[in-house]
């Protein structure tokens, strides 16, 4: 049997929590790096996951606030509206010049800062498919049949991380070209988080009460793809909404759902930045992004309104 990975997790919420766990469940050694409360409940519970692939089952792992040791992985897990904070969590002299350093977060701006800060030869993009939510710290309730993180870089420099993954139960996938990698995932996702918020449906409701302009939403996400290098195929993005579960939420509506802030700049904002760079034109996408930005607004509004009504109340 190889040698057990030493893997620190930045983020353990949904996904962070669920890989994690999946890890620790291998026999990999686990550190969850986060804040305070949730480092205590997972030295004293461990992280319970609850999964129809996966099964039912409760993980033990290390927590701290911050990292303060050399590991073979570090998992960057946080939502990208988190990000530059979480990062003062894991000093870069303390990871150890072998260290992986592989973000899944969404969008494909974020691995330039991370490279600035952690170098060139640690950084390891990624992206991963699978709805899974954080619904206390510790517990993990992974929604979705599958489970597919793709990685971008050399082959034989990825075998090992691949097969530590795939030994997890995670379906992993390998490729040259980051554009591509990044922009297969930004092209599925920024239609379904922007019209699922955007109406607060899920992806059911979506393929049958809103079809046309789902279609025409994918179609711009494809273009802007294919002008950065990285070919869209229009309808395989839409034969996977058309298998997923009906009741499929994105991420960025269970956060709207949740009061909390949004990703729309890493995924609305960066296609309409790559958009306007290759002069693409994009009118659903940028109708949609600032509809849900004026939402999002007004939501903000309202809960600080409601909270100096509630302090002047007391």
């Amino acid at each position: 049997m190889p040698k057990p990975w030493t893997v620190a997790v930045l983020g353990p919420g949904g996904i962070g929590g669920l890989l994690a766990a999946l890890l620790s469940r291998a026999g990999h050694r686990v550190i969850c790096v986060a804040g305070q409360e949730t480092a205590r409940a997972l030295r004293q519970d461990g992280i319970r996951v609850r999964s129809g692939q996966f099964g039912d089952f409760t993980a033990t792992v290390e927590a701290d606030t911050e990292l303060r040791e050399p590991v073979d992985l570090c998992l960057v897990a946080v939502k990208h509206t988190a990000l530059g904070a979480a990062l003062e969590r894991v000093p870069s002299g303390v990871l150890g010049d072998a260290a992986l350093v592989v973000p899944l977060l969404n969008g494909i701006e974020h691995p330039d800062a991370l490279r600035e800060r952690y170098g060139e030869h640690r950084v390891v993009p990624g992206v991963i498919r699978a709805e899974s939510t954080r619904v206390a710290p510790g517990v993990i309730e992974h929604g979705t049949p599958f489970t597919e993180v793709d990685l971008a870089g050399p082959p034989e420099r990825l075998d090992g991380l691949a097969g530590v993954l795939e030994a997890a139960g995670v379906r992993v996938r390998v490729a040259e070209e980051e554009a591509a990698t990044l922009w297969a995932k930004l092209a599925l996702l920024a239609p379904f988080a922007l019209l699922t918020t955007r109406y607060g449906v899920p992806i059911g409701d979506l393929r049958t009460g809103r079809r046309d302009e789902l279609v025409a939403l994918v179609a711009e996400a494809a273009a802007v793809s294919h002008a950065c290098g990285a070919p869209a195929d229009p309808a395989a993005v839409l034969a996977r909404y058309d298998a997923w579960p009906y009741g499929t939420k994105s991420s960025m509506q269970r956060d709207a759902e949740a009061g909390r802030p949004l990703e729309l700049d890493a995924i609305g904002g960066a296609l309409l930045r790559a958009a306007a760079r290759h002069a693409v034109p994009v009118p659903v996408a940028g109708r949609l992004v600032a509809e849900v930005a004026a939402g999002a607004a007004g939501t903000a509004g309202a809960a600080g309104a409601e909270g100096t009504a509630g302090v002047a109340a007391g």
